[in-house]
């Protein structure tokens, strides 16, 4: 897989991003609480970042794009988030471009926090007209997986398959490494396979991500789920970072020989919103100190970054708020701007990715980072008067 230009070394460090975000807070940019410590690794990320996944598959919405990251990039938004299959592969390249634009204007790659996904099938140049023809050509002909490793006729997740993506994007983004892959949406297989046998498959895709963060071609790696960390223990398709953190540790083990080999998994992903809010109200996960936390309480005691996804509610909470919401936060000036707000003042939460093809869109993440986080008193009494209404 030959990238046209050579890839850009390096990877995103302590002391660059505490750099970078030290540079925007003197500037008057960013609030002192915009960026989230990233504990394990010293680093200080944006709290928010900038979502690749939306827009037609165009040449004019790849150009937005690549403005949307270059601008964010060296404006004080340092976390850019994308996937193999977003918009069939050419968010990886419009994002690529937009990295060496930021380059260009002086922003280190070691302040930039750069994320793919792999896991949905990436179909590059579109939607074939024969979907078991290409399936057939381009997966099981190269021994990537057969019909009965797909969930949803949609998802993969084997060890070759997982590897092709994170290398794809590597190459089409044009960097030697990547801050973090995530492997998205796994819980897809439970609703087909159930729980045990969808684990049995996510250890050897977490063997090939452990190999490749001690190649440091990644430096981290997680899930990102839909349903998953978000429901009761209970629930068939519930995913605890305990468990995943348990499935890393045994990967670690198996590539390294060493029963102490320290594990890459680092990153969690869920849907947050003012709607969707059981990553900070449910507490559904036994982190093995004696309690059960809620996901973001979890991921704080297991050292993993949390990111939100479905920031904005697939673009519904840009036009309108919850009650409480607007009442808490009527000074800002439109619901994106309050939703961003509400998201990156939740505690525990590292980065809320909102998603923009849209260049206009960046100025209101841009106007939020400047606001300091609601302090958590205020944050707090939004859910008591909500419970009170």
């Amino acid at each position: 897989m030959e990238s046209p230009q050579k890839l850009i070394p390096g990877y995103a460090n302590a002391k660059a991003t505490r750099r970078y975000a030290e540079h925007y807070i003197a500037e008057g940019k960013a609030a002192e609480g915009h960026y989230s410590d990233f504990s394990r690794a010293k680093m200080r990320l944006s709290s928010l970042g900038i979502g690749t996944f939306g827009g037609a598959a165009t040449a004019e919405v790849d150009a937005a794009i690549s403005a949307i990251v270059a601008r964010g990039l060296t404006e004080g938004i340092n976390v850019v988030d994308t996937g193999a299959h977003y918009r069939y592969g050419r968010s990886l390249a419009a994002v690529g471009a937009g990295v060496r634009t930021a380059l260009e204007a002086g922003v280190p790659r070691e302040a930039m926090f750069l994320i793919s996904k792999g896991g949905f099938l990436t179909l590059r140049g579109g939607p074939p007209d024969d979907m078991d023809a290409w399936f057939q050509r381009e997966i099981e002909s190269q021994g990537m997986g057969t019909r009965d490793d797909l969930a949803k006729g949609a998802h993969l997740l084997t060890p070759e398959y997982i590897h092709y993506q994170m290398e794809l994007s590597r190459s089409l983004m044009g960097v030697e490494t990547l801050d973090a892959f995530i492997i998205d949406q796994p819980e897809v297989h439970i609703h087909e396979i159930g729980k045990e046998a969808t684990n049995r498959r996510l250890e050897p895709v977490f063997e090939v991500l452990e190999r490749a963060a001690r190649e440091k071609k990644i430096r981290a790696y997680g899930i990102s789920t839909f349903e998953g960390f978000r429901e009761e223990t209970d629930a068939a398709v519930f995913q605890s970072l305990t468990s995943m953190q348990g499935l890393a540790e045994r990967a670690a083990q198996t590539v390294t020989g060493d029963d102490h080999a320290r594990h890459h998994f680092k990153i969690g992903m869920l849907p947050f919103n003012q709607v969707m809010l059981e990553g900070f109200t449910r507490f559904n996960t036994a982190t093995g100190q004696g309690n059960v936390a809620s996901p973001l309480q979890a991921a704080h005691q297991l050292e993993v970054y949390m990111f939100a996804s479905h920031s904005m509610l697939k673009g519904h909470l840009a036009q309108q708020s919850v009650e409480v919401v607007e009442q808490q936060l009527a000074t800002l000036p439109n619901p994106a701007q309050r939703a961003m707000q509400f998201n990156r003042s939740t505690p525990g939460l590292g980065t809320s990715l909102v998603g923009m093809s849209t260049p206009e869109h960046l100025d209101d993440m841009l106007a939020v980072m400047r606001e300091p986080l609601l302090e958590k008193k205020a944050y707090l009494g939004m859910f008591k008067k909500a419970e009170e209404e």
